[in-house]
């Protein structure tokens, strides 16, 4: 059985004063509106999964 590996590749987020320094890119959008729609383009771009951390934040994991 092999490990699994899996590396945050990007963060979309609403709230820019949550922000701290970190090695993924990171989006930030206007609402919950475009939060959803930024991770979803980039969800298929980077070929990700997303997950929601909170409301107002979501990661893409490459697994």
């Amino acid at each position: 059985m092999s490990a699994q590996h899996a590396m945050i590749v990007a963060i979309v987020t609403t709230k820019r004063e949550l922000l701290q320094g970190g090695g993924a890119p990171v989006f930030i959008v206007d609402d919950h509106k475009e939060l959803q729609q930024t991770a979803l383009t980039l969800e298929k771009i980077m070929d990700a999964a997303t997950h929601e951390v909170n409301a107002s934040t979501l990661i893409l994991v490459a697994h």
